[in-house]
């Protein structure tokens, strides 16, 4: 093989290598830091289910608060609906256009016929109540995983081998809800 053929093949192969290290090829639940320059980038791979679930203690009542989620086919993320034991602030007793609202053995539920986002910021709240991101049956508690005090910006997004390797993959690390 003559040195010009050699040449070639090695920058062939390089720009392949580096082709699949860049392009985002894997779909995942992403939590990327809020407001900061050189934003963490911490993520859950997604996999055959498409449904999520956020779970957290509300402030006042100190009960339970389910917020459940869907990926839809354009990577974005619906609300399905929100699940609660009693009414206080954030927590509406009343259906507005588009929702359906219904109490079930003291559970309001709260359904969404088409409410659908690119993301969403989530404060980690420096305070000892629950917080927990639900998917395949799994709990992760997010108060453990990320940094108290912290915004992170939540959306669903293809990452690519690079950004998965610099980035935090949160199944990987301990301290799942207990």
């Amino acid at each position: 093989m003559n040195k010009k053929k050699l040449g070639l093949l090695i920058l062939f192969v390089t720009l392949l290598v580096l082709f699949i290290f860049i392009i985002p090829i894997k779909l995942a639940f992403t939590f990327t830091e809020h407001r900061v320059e050189n934003p963490e980038v911490y993520y859950v791979p997604l996999k055959e289910d498409n449904k999520f679930q956020i779970r957290y203690v509300h402030s006042i009542h100190l009960t339970d608060v389910i917020e459940s989620y869907e990926v839809t086919v354009d990577e974005e993320i619906s609300l399905l609906s929100m699940q609660y034991e009693n009414l206080a602030i954030g927590l509406p007793g009343y259906a507005e256009e588009g929702e359906t609202f219904t109490v079930q053995d003291g559970v309001y539920t709260l359904t969404y016929d088409d409410n659908v986002i690119d993301s969403f910021v989530m404060l980690i709240g420096d305070v000892d109540a629950e917080l927990a991101f639900g998917y395949l049956g799994t709990e992760l508690n997010l108060k453990k995983q990320l940094v108290r005090g912290k915004s992170y910006s939540f959306r669903v997004m293809k990452l690519s081998l690079y950004q998965m390797l610099k980035g935090v993959n949160l199944n990987e690390k301990e301290n799942k809800a207990e």
